[in-house]
């Protein structure tokens, strides 16, 4: 009896196939890879992202034959890019436009992960995975964004550099470690880039590659938060799934139509995008001795630089006292260990929030409301997956954690005030409060009924 691993023998293809697993391969990410038959536009922006990625090394490439990572040339070697090499505005634009609506992507993936519990379990790996994309993503574009060399870039990352500061004992020599030097200099220079073309692309390519590799074992989520794997017809194909390919690639393909067209119309018409895109302070060359009135990093740091900024001396009063709250709580709910562990953790952390520098509980809070992600299979407890099937309420508190991301956002690339401090403040305590609250209120209400096949309505 013929082995059921036997592969095409013949040909060009049998020939690679009895050397490289080229055509299972195939068959088991795409042709018999099955997916559930009910997506919707949501599940365009996994594909846009890998689309985006493969965009921004291509174009990266390109513009690397053509820069040249020195102080003294950096901005010189982007205008020559921009007015001299053939195609090469198109290259840029196109870049940095990849580089925003990469994060556009990504956000809008996050999303659709967040409303249809794509985090539970058996998936928690592939949102680690992915949230360890978002920090790579995140730390690729800080440093490709000093290498043009323009005030923006140079005051941006002197600013975020110097948050390192704040690290009790070690912040000011790390500081120092992270420049190369007492300022920002050619040594940043050349240690940002050689991390934004070599290093965080390698470990953004192994993240990428787990976050496939992971999913197509476990197969993919969908709108109903029900796993096609528990009904399977006599050959072993889920009743309720496709084949990714020719049905999904399809279905990309008319997202990634849509997406060019919006793209182009950007790099085309609006590349700057009123100046979040790119800011016009980056248009002119970095000057160490004339700081721009207002600094902010781009729209996509935003939100997290709004909580930066918040952070003050006095919102340590309120941070504290949640603290203490959420201590008492944790006593009131918890049993065993974790009763008496927890909360005295808290105090511990209200004690510190009151005698440690206010900027170093900043780049805490900035950081820790990107770690806090991480954790999020675990601090959700909802009986169900997907927002289709909980409680009305629980969909005005997604709606408001999305609207007060924006606004943070927005916040973000204002200049500050006392009124938008503490919107800001405000907004810190809502994103927060939404995760580590997530326990006790991911249970409450009452919850639909989650039917045992998924429910496809052809679109």
């Amino acid at each position: 009896m013929a082995s059921e691993k036997t592969v095409e023998t013949t040909g060009a293809l049998g020939w690679i196939d009895q050397r490289f697993p080229l055509s299972s391969t195939i068959k088991g990410h795409l042709t018999q890879y099955y997916a559930p038959k009910n997506f919707n536009f949501w599940y365009f922006f996994g594909s846009l992202a890998m689309f985006v990625l493969v965009l921004q090394i291509v174009t990266g490439i390109f513009l690397v034959m053509h820069y040249k990572p020195d102080a003294a040339y950096a901005f010189q070697s982007v205008e020559y890019i921009m007015r001299e090499v053939p195609g090469g505005w198109f290259v840029r634009y196109m870049h940095s436009t990849g580089a925003s609506m990469f994060f556009v992507v990504v956000y809008l993936h996050m999303t659709r992960a967040l409303i249809y519990g794509s985090y539970r379990k058996p998936r928690e790996l592939i949102w680690i995975f992915g949230v360890g994309i978002f920090l790579c993503l995140m730390a690729e574009a800080f440093f490709g964004y000093l290498l043009p060399w323009g005030q923006m870039s140079y005051w941006g990352a002197q600013v975020i550099v110097n948050l390192f500061s704040a690290i009790p004992f070690i912040g000011p020599e790390l500081a120092i470690w992270i420049r190369g030097d007492y300022v920002v200099s050619d040594a940043t220079l050349n240690r940002f880039f050689a991390f934004h073309v070599i290093a965080i692309p390698l470990v953004l390519l192994g993240l990428v590659a787990a976050h496939i590799v992971a999913l197509h074992e476990v197969g993919s989520n969908n709108p109903d938060g029900i796993d096609i794997k528990d009904h399977k017809d006599k050959y072993g194909r889920p009743l309720d799934g496709i084949p990714f390919h020719p049905y999904y690639t399809v279905h990309d393909i008319l997202g990634l139509a849509g997406f060019l067209i919006i793209f182009m119309a950007i790099v085309f018409f609006a590349p700057e995008m009123g100046g979040y895109f790119l800011e016009y302070n980056n248009f002119v060359p970095a000057d160490p001795l004339k700081t721009p009135l207002h600094i902010a990093p781009v729209w996509y740091f935003t939100p997290f630089y709004s909580m930066l900024r918040a952070t003050t001396s006095d919102f340590t009063w309120v941070l504290a006292a949640s603290a203490i709250i959420g201590a008492a709580l944790t006593f009131l709910r918890c049993k065993g260990l974790a009763k008496f562990a927890w909360p005295i953790a808290l105090v511990i952390v209200a004690v510190l929030l009151r005698t440690i520098d206010a900027k170093f509980w900043g780049v805490v809070a900035m950081g820790g409301a990107v770690v806090l992600l991480f954790f999020l299979p675990w601090l959700d407890h909802s009986p169900v997956r997907s927002i289709r099937y909980r409680p009305g309420w629980h969909k005005t508190l997604y709606a408001i954690f999305f609207i007060n991301f924006i606004v943070l956002g927005y916040l973000g690339t204002q200049a500050p005030t006392d009124a938008f401090n503490l919107m800001s403040q405000i907004g810190t305590m809502i994103y927060l409060a939404f995760f580590l609250l997530m326990p006790i209120w991911t249970v409450k209400g009452a919850f639909k009924p989650v039917p045992d096949r998924v429910v496809f309505h052809a679109h």
